[in-house]
């Protein structure tokens, strides 16, 4: 598995962020290309994905232009619940894709021994740190999505209260009861945000800051949209969400302001990988090549700020600062993947009483 280094991390992709991405110098042509890559292919594939519905709708257009004749069965849900769905079925793998799921989660499943490698094409143009260093690779990424703060303004502003800016604005008493934010346990927003706090501040002062927070806490969703929405619709004014479906409930006209965290964003990779089972679809393989292709790529950047392959002129996304990259915080994937169970039982131990009902 490839070790994370943030300062790696920027200098790639603000690369990428500013100029585009080309091949990089003495990159390998792809040989584990599908070699059956034709609008005439056929067939039906099962998509695992964490993915929101109303971006799958639209990136999916192009793959349907291009295969009309593969039927793609898309099966949807949290982070935490795809994950624990593909675990369950390790013994029997009734998906054939997984598309846009936290790279956390598919190094849990690379330790399992539960995808196949695989190197799409179009793979070296991918910026080395969204990708597995191994050939073939286990999992490629998409882009990355970060930890956000969705803020009702009227309902503050009827409680005479200053929008929140930071980790430690969320744990001031007068914010008691107001703030919703995703169980970690079933949400990927809700696991890179804890990730986030943990690496930031350490896992004494991590654990200590939480129970903070969870004095504060109304509610923990099982979607990390939920929060958002909710905020969004006043039903509680704060919602720790992520940038997208923040940007997406203000650019609905709801009185939303978006913070991201002046000590920075706790962030994962939305990542493709192929699952092991014993018949590998050329119909998978097409997909994962599909799925990093300029077409999509271009659909990715409509919601996200940064991603995996970004294109020329590209403009950045509506509500993100000028450079997002910044936003994020130092973090090791790696490492984030290899505590997952220990930090989910010890969050599950503390805080599960104020969970929503499944």
């Amino acid at each position: 598995m490839k070790k994370w280094h943030y300062p790696l991390l920027a200098s790639v992709l603000s690369i990428a962020f500013l100029a585009g991405c080309g091949q990089s110098p003495g990159s390998q042509p792809n040989t584990q290309a599908s070699k059956t890559e034709s609008t005439t292919a056929s067939g039906e594939i099962t998509v695992y994905t964490a993915l929101e519905d109303d971006q799958i709708k639209t990136y999916l257009e192009s793959f349907k232009a291009k295969y009309p004749d593969v039927k793609v069965n898309i099966v949807r849900d949290s982070t935490g619940i795809i994950t624990a769905k593909l675990l369950a079925e390790k013994d029997n793998p009734q998906a054939d894709v997984v598309w846009g799921t936290a790279a956390t989660s598919l190094l849990v499943l690379e330790q399992q021994g539960m995808l196949e490698g695989y190197s799409p094409k179009g793979i070296e143009k991918v910026s080395p740190e969204f990708k597995d260093s191994k050939e073939p690779a286990s999992w490629v990424g998409i882009d990355a999505w970060e930890t956000a703060i969705a803020v009702n303004t009227k309902e503050l502003e009827k409680r005479n209260l200053p929008i929140p800016r930071s980790y430690e604005d969320l744990v001031k008493p007068e914010y008691k009861g107001l703030i919703v934010m995703p169980n970690p346990a079933s949400s990927g927003t809700g696991l890179l945000t804890i990730n986030g706090i943990m690496q930031l501040k350490g896992e004494q002062e991590g654990w200590a800051y939480l129970d903070k927070l969870h004095e504060n806490m109304a509610i923990y969703t099982h979607s990390g949209s939920k929060p958002a929405k909710m905020a969004a619709s006043g039903e509680y004014p704060i919602g720790i969400s992520f940038g997208y479906r923040s940007i997406t409930e203000k650019k609905k006209g709801a009185p939303v302001e978006v913070v991201f965290p002046t000590e920075g964003s706790g962030w994962d990779v939305e990542a493709n990988a192929l699952i092991k089972k014993s018949e590998i679809k050329p119909e998978a393989k097409l997909f994962l090549d599909w799925a990093i292709s300029d077409e999509v790529m271009k659909a990715y950047n409509q919601n996200f700020a940064i991603v995996s392959v970004k294109q020329e002129g590209a403009t950045l996304p509506e509500g993100y600062a000028v450079d997002p990259i910044k936003q994020l915080i130092k973090l090791d994937l790696n490492q984030a993947a290899q505590n997952r169970d220990n930090i989910l039982g010890e969050w599950e131990k503390r805080y599960a009483t104020k969970s929503e009902p499944k």
